[in-house]
Formats: structure tokens, sequence, C-alpha cells
């Protein structure tokens, strides 16, 4: 038997499982951890972890460590990813256990919900400095302005705007630009902010990153500023930035760098411990965008507690399609 009649057996061996079944259909909706599987499977973790290591030997999925945690998800590789398009949507989704797990899935996200934007409203006057404590925010922005043209003008949309600092800094070069958050509490800081500053032309409101309340191809900047470290489905925010971006629109996103600085979890709500290159990349691609190696901005030498930033430019072809059928291909 060839190598790759040999792989395909044992894939077809793996999935021949109710509860792998299971696992994969949770992790079409995004990555999750073990301990996260369990409670919305109801299952211990050492058996969902005996399930997970035959699924990530057969390559049907990724294993992330991050820290104490580890994430799992969908494999990049494409042969599998297409195996997996072929047999999953033969579920029905709608029915049986399948249908109660996406439920608690629900549940789990709701609840995460609830949790983060009870964190924002409570940090959202100190929100800035807070942010400034994980790398200087002076030379973070400093890299920002570089990339963008000085003669850039139309519409600027800044997903996640917290108290409005990327609206301060690029607003005023743009005709029209608008910042969204879900926190209340964040908004009313960045009002207030925006109003002393000056900036005209700027609007927030309190809307849903996975859902712009915008028109398909309206802005020529778009910026996620340390945005996606909280996000439970970050490539959906993500695509909702490809779809609102113009062609020849630029896409501005700045995160840290993978790290293992566990009390950032704890401590400060983030849901991943820094964004890799390769799953953002992924991301970006499944909406029809090419993205270049970051620009990294080093941590100080020398002290534990310093983050490394990652700053990604990303240009939308002059013709959408064209990559999209390109990607597709």
């Amino acid at each position: 038997m060839s190598e790759a009649a040999s792989l395909l057996v044992e894939r077809l061996r793996s999935l021949g499982e109710i509860n792998r079944l299971r696992i994969l259909m949770l992790l079409r909706r995004g990555e999750l951890s073990v301990g996260e599987l369990a409670l919305i499977m109801g299952q211990s973790q050492p058996r969902l972890s005996h399930h997970l290591k035959s699924l990530t030997n057969a390559g049907l999925v990724e294993r992330l460590p991050e820290g104490s945690w580890v994430f799992y998800s969908l494999p990049i590789g494409r042969e599998a990813r297409d195996l997996l398009e072929r047999i999953l949507p033969l579920i029905d989704a709608a029915e049986g256990i399948f249908k109660l797990d996406l439920e608690q899935l629900q549940r789990v996200r709701e609840n995460r919900a609830r949790t983060a934007e009870d964190y924002f409203g409570e940090i959202a006057e100190t929100w800035d400095n807070l942010r400034a404590l994980h790398y200087p925010n002076e030379k973070i922005e400093a890299a920002l302005i570089e990339q963008i043209d000085e003669d850039a003008s139309g519409r600027m949309i800044d997903i996640g705007t917290g108290t409005g600092r990327m609206l301060e800094l690029f607003g005023g070069q743009f005709d029209r630009s608008d910042g969204i958050d879900m926190s209340h509490r964040m908004l009313t800081v960045a009002r207030a902010n925006l109003e002393r500053s000056g900036v005209s032309n700027v609007n927030v409101r309190q809307a849903d990153a996975q859902a712009l309340p915008f028109e398909d191809h309206c802005a020529d900047l778009v910026t996620i500023h340390q945005v996606l470290h909280y996000i439970d489905e970050p490539e959906r925010v993500l695509g909702e930035a490809a779809r609102v971006l113009r062609p020849g629109g630029t896409l501005l996103i700045v995160d840290f760098a993978p790290h293992e600085l566990e009390f950032l979890r704890t401590e400060y709500g983030h849901r991943r411990l820094g964004i890799r290159h390769e799953r953002l990349a992924e991301w970006l691609g499944q909406a029809g965008l090419s993205v270049p190696e970051p620009k990294l901005l080093q941590q100080v030498q020398g002290s534990g507690d310093d983050l490394s930033i990652q700053i990604w430019t990303v240009r939308a072809p002059e013709r959408r399609g064209t990559v999209e059928e390109g990607h597709a291909a």
C-alpha cells in the first residue's frame, strides 16, 4: 500500500468514532482548548485527550500549545482540510448530539462575552495605560505611521476601537472614520477623547466585530489594533475586515508575537497568547488576501515581562476577484 493510501486509511479510521466527529464539528466553528471541549461535550479531559491524539496523529487536527493551555484547530494543510470539507457537511448539525454540542458552545461563548464586557467596562478609563505596560505605545504608533501613505484619504474603519486612539492618530487624514467596539464604557471614553482631540468626521458605535454594520468594499484603511488576542474566532473578524476593504485598500493589524506570559490570560483577559503569523495568513488567505511577513518590534532585552509586537500591513489587490479565484484554485 502506498504512503498516501495508508494515510487515508488512518484518517478514515480516526473519523469512524462519534466523539471524534463531534470534536471536528465543534472545531469547524473555531479553535477550542481541551478544557472547553470537555465542558461542551460533558466528557473527561483524559478521554478527550485520547480522541484528540488520534485526530492529531492522523493530521485531522492541529495542536497549538499556548503557555499552560493547549488549543486545537482544524488543519491548515489543504489535503486534510479538503477531506474534512467533503465529510463534515454530510453531518446534520441541527440534529441529535451535534445540535446539543453547538447549543452548549453558544452558551460558553455568551458567558465568555459577558465576562469580557464586565472586564472592559471596569478598565476602560485606564486602558491606554495598561497597554503601555506591555509595550511602549509611542514606539508602536511611530511604526504604524510609517505604514500609512501621507496622502491617504477616503474612509477608515477601526475594529475594536477601545479608547479611540487609532481614530485620533489617523482619522484626520480621512473624509470619514468609523470605530466600533462592543463595550459601552470604552465607547464613552473614546467619544470624550475624540471630542478633546478635535478630530472631525469621526463616529464610534457599538457593534460586533464579527458582523460589521458596513457595506462591502467601503474602506480605504481598516485597523485592528491589539484586538485579535481577545477574540474567540479571529478568522471571522478578519473575514469581515477583508469584506469591507476596498480593492487597493490597506488592512493594518497590530498584535503580540507568540509568548508564554500566562498572567495575561488569567489577569488581563487575553484569549490567546499572541498571534501566529501562519494562522493569520491562513485566516486572511481564506478571505482572498495575501499576507506579508510582519514587521517585528522586538522586546527589550533583559526584561522578562516585555513583549514583542507584530505589525502586518496587508494591501488588498486592485482586482479582488482575481486573488480570490486564485486562492480557491
